[in-house]
């Protein structure tokens, strides 16, 4: 059986994760898979929290650019939309045999908890996956920073941040076939270079709380568990490398991208 590096671990999936590419609500097939990998990293004893986006459906900041509604609803309704796909994820994962649930920031107690940290952290060990919905509950911070700030208060061992490349890249690959993955870097490079990896904001928690934080690709089967694992795959951010020394850029031997058409930004 594998043995888990991580004891506790905060996953940040984002909205787009839930369905194809350019599409648009749920793609069934794409929930259960991701359900699936979720499930049998927590049949290992792992723990396991979930913060999950809602771009599948809305972005406040871009539905607020029209300029007939406010970016402060905008964001709201996001959270709503992040509630949405937290439910269907739970629906998904209990049907898989795995307790689970849903914590809001938002007070929407006919369909999800409230957040309470110290009720999660009881969840989570009586190993029930939890989703965290409504990011922090106020408008202008990302699901990305709910991750980092949460992934701080359940005092998780890593922060893992699915996307749909392999890492984080030293170029635009989509503009440059020979683009390659970074295998680690510190916080301090991903926020002087500007590489947007996630949000300043959320960077800069990390680092504060120096919590690790992978980004991997969700889109390869058995890659939750791969990385849960402790396999060499994706980008590790930290402040220093294995042995404790600053890190310099490493860069993986070769170009593994299986989707070329995203850049630096790993969202």
């Amino acid at each position: 059986m594998t043995q888990p590096r991580y004891r506790r671990v905060l996953l940040k999936i984002s909205g787009e994760g839930l369905c194809h590419e350019g599409g648009f609500g749920f793609d069934m097939a794409e929930l259960t898979a991701i359900a699936r990998q979720i499930a049998e990293v927590a049949q290992l004893g792992v723990q396991v929290a979930v913060v999950i986006g809602g771009g599948n459906f809305i972005r406040g900041e871009a539905l607020s650019k029209s300029g007939e509604i406010q970016r402060s609803t905008a964001d709201y309704m996001g959270m709503l939309a992040t509630v949405i796909n937290a439910m269907a994820l739970q629906e998904v994962l209990e049907h898989l045999g795995r307790p689970t649930r849903v914590a809001s920031a938002l007070n929407v107690i006919q369909v999800a908890e409230p957040f309470i940290r110290r009720k999660v952290l009881r969840h989570l060990e009586k190993g029930r996956v939890v989703v965290l919905a409504a990011g922090v509950g106020n408008p202008f911070f990302t699901t990305d920073t709910c991750a980092a700030l949460r992934a701080t208060e359940l005092q998780a061992d890593v922060l893992l941040k699915a996307t749909k490349v392999d890492g984080v890249y030293d170029s635009d690959p989509k503009k440059n076939p020979n683009a390659k993955c970074y295998t680690e870097l510190t916080y301090r490079q991903v926020i002087t270079d500007n590489l947007r990896v996630m949000d300043m904001t959320a960077i800069s928690l990390a680092m504060e709380s120096k919590i690790p934080i992978i980004v991997f690709n969700l889109k390869k089967s058995g890659n939750i568990m791969r990385v849960v694992s402790g396999e060499p795959i994706g980008t590790l951010i930290t402040h220093t490398d294995g042995n404790g020394q600053p890190i310099i850029a490493h860069l993986r031997a070769e170009n593994i991208s299986l989707n070329p058409g995203v850049s630096k930004n790993a969202n």
